[in-house]
């Protein structure tokens, strides 16, 4: 019963992890992007306004700060509940 818990737990974080992941790169890329681009546009970053660097580039900046930023944590949470790699 011990290990069930465990293992609830464990997916707990990983869910919310992926969640908060996606959160936010939907806000970064969909919002700023698209959404809020009228309101960035007054706002110039190397030659264009934020709101299309954001659609061009900065989702894409975002997802791969993301992807490290997730492998990171789930090293840190496979160590805390002992299935990570050795």
């Amino acid at each position: 019963m011990a290990e069930h818990r465990e293992q609830s737990s464990y997916w707990s974080a990983n869910i919310q992890l992926v969640s908060i992941c996606l959160a936010i790169w939907a806000t970064v890329s969909f919002g700023f992007g698209i959404v809020l681009r009228p309101l960035l546009s007054g706002i110039e970053i190397g030659g264009t306004d934020l709101g299309f660097w954001f659609a061009q580039q900065g989702s894409i900046l975002v997802f791969l700060g993301l992807i490290f930023f997730y492998a990171w944590r789930m090293n840190n949470l496979d160590s805390q509940h002992g299935v990570d790699e050795d």
